[in-house]
């Protein structure tokens, strides 16, 4: 059994940051045997890729809303997966879940293998 837990999330200014991070757990999963990503979801919208990496992280490919704005790490030896978010905007607050897939096309379109429950990101104005 897979787990992928997110933290970090919180209430912030406009144009502030905030870093998310994803732990896994279960045995066999590692980060570099998957597409690895963030989407998020808005209260009424629908769920929306923010950002991900392919396998072994040789490309990292984000929605054209980040503009710039959220760089996607990874970390081996914690074994985890960051979203760093700066600039942010209130329309930026949402639920932010990390993902896995088979590939990065999957991950991009939905198609996941594991996902989390998510962390609350809130952004004032």
């Amino acid at each position: 059994q897979v787990h992928l837990v997110e933290s970090g999330g919180g209430l912030v200014a406009a144009g502030g940051s905030l870093t998310l991070s994803c732990a896994a757990s279960g045995r066999s999963f590692s980060f570099d045997n998957r597409a690895m990503g963030w989407f998020r979801q808005a209260p009424g919208k629908e769920r929306e890729f923010v950002g991900g990496m392919s396998r072994g992280a040789y490309y990292t490919g984000y929605a054209d809303f980040v503009q710039g704005r959220f760089t996607i790490s990874k970390n081996n030896v914690k074994n985890t997966m960051e979203l760093q978010m700066n600039s942010l905007k209130p329309e930026d607050t949402a639920v932010y879940s990390c993902a896995a897939a088979n590939n990065y096309r999957s991950l991009s379109e939905g198609e996941l293998d594991y996902w989390g429950q998510g962390t609350q990101v809130t952004v004032s104005s």
